[in-house]
């Protein structure tokens, strides 16, 4: 017999998207990706001679389960530098992407019955994350009026004699929303009153349009403390695919997932802890020019949602994406169980254009667009989406008569 624990998860919306277009275009089909949430730049050339140099050194033994000693020093610095936290090296362990950071966090924290609270909308992964570990994740209900920001006295009303942790992300995925720091200390406050602690996942903080990004932990000794900061290199250095993340939190915490990672994994791979440590100290230009670009891409494609009737969104301050409100569209739109993955079936199908519905997000009514992709495109599945909705509205419109 299976694990039991392997009923309660549910598959990848957005890796069946995914598997959806590769199947259409093996068949011919022209489509225009605009689920995936992977930058369309490469690694900076710096970064990966850096890699390549330590291969030429045959730096391919196994070293310590935290990650190389230069690599942790440098996230060290940039992590005073950029964000004001300070850590020592032997609070940040560095893991195989910031999904595994994740995941080592819930193993280091939680046990079987506590509650994760997930402000809703929240990434496909965390609730399933939640469930392998055999914790409860716990959906909070935010306002769209707020940008589906939590708020310290929403908080309040979730937490229970089982609740654990509370999941932040800063900047948003989907909706791009950034906290300022008013708002996270309000939060931040409520936690440390109730002894919960705060999973503050950073993956987008360097694709932030505002000059006012704020780390949780920089917020006070006591928050920090309490704080565990998920970051990577896959979003701000385009290294999706050779998986490099890390935490930062206090010692015990670290000490835990240490010794949670060193018998699941050993370490990450030595080849991209070298790219990344290449990343950090070689290529802050490149990086710079990738979230100039992003923040263009921002403005081209807010402007052209501007322009389609019956659609709102969530305005982005951060990250690469756009949730899209198709509340007045649900109505005039026949569909028998989700509308969200119905109205993205379709007009995947119908007009060859991929996007993520809201539904595996936890809200129905959105869908997510990325904007991490050629301008012509996501330019040309804005126009294909303004003729879908407008279709849609007039089939209903007729049909009335």
């Amino acid at each position: 017999m299976l694990s039991n624990r392997l009923s309660s998860i549910t598959p990848s919306v957005t890796i069946g998207i995914s598997s959806k277009v590769n199947e259409l275009k093996n068949l011919g089909r022209d489509i225009i990706n605009l689920s995936i949430g992977e930058p369309d730049f490469n690694i900076p050339e710096k970064a990966k001679s850096v890699g390549i140099d330590s291969l030429n050194k045959n730096e391919t033994k196994y070293n310590l389960v935290s990650g190389i000693k230069i690599l942790r020093e440098e996230i060290c610095k940039k992590l005073s530098n950029e964000n004001n936290c300070i850590y020592s090296i032997d609070e940040i362990v560095v893991s195989n992407g910031a999904k595994h950071a994740i995941t080592n966090a819930l193993l280091a924290v939680t046990n079987p019955g506590d509650e994760v609270l997930l402000p809703k909308p929240y990434w496909v992964s965390y609730s399933e994350m939640t469930k392998i570990v055999n914790a409860v994740p716990v959906p909070i209900e935010t306002e769209k009026s707020n940008d589906f920001k939590l708020t310290g006295e929403l908080l309040e009303k979730y937490i229970t004699n089982k609740t654990k942790l509370l999941i932040l992300t800063n900047p948003s995925n989907p909706t791009g929303a950034v906290y300022k720091k008013d708002e996270l200390i309000d939060i931040a406050n409520v936690c440390l009153r109730n002894n919960i602690y705060i999973l503050a996942d950073e993956i987008y903080e360097k694709i932030c349009y505002t000059d006012n990004f704020v780390s949780v932990a920089s917020l006070s000794n006591e928050i920090k403390d309490i704080t565990i900061t998920i970051n990577g290199f896959a979003k701000s250095a385009a290294m999706t695919g050779v998986r490099l993340g890390y935490s930062a939190s206090n010692k015990k915490i670290a000490k835990g997932i240490n010794a949670i990672q060193g018998h699941l994994v050993s370490h990450p791979s030595l080849i991209s802890q070298y790219i990344g440590y290449g990343a950090l100290t070689q290529c802050g230009d490149d990086i710079n020019n990738m979230v100039r670009t992003y923040k263009h891409r921002r403005d081209l494609i807010t402007s052209k949602l501007d322009t389609i009737p019956n659609i709102e969104y969530v305005y982005p301050e951060g990250a690469f994406y756009v949730f899209i409100d198709l509340s007045k569209i649900k109505d005039k739109f026949d569909y028998k169980e989700s509308f969200s993955i119905e109205f993205c079936e379709k007009f995947l199908e119908e007009y060859n254009v991929a996007i993520v519905p809201g539904l595996a997000f936890g809200i129905d009514n959105y869908v997510r667009i990325s904007y991490a992709c050629k301008e012509d495109y996501f330019l040309e599945a804005l126009d294909r989406l303004n003729v879908f909705v407008s279709n849609i509205m007039q089939s209903n419109t007729i049909n009335n008569y």
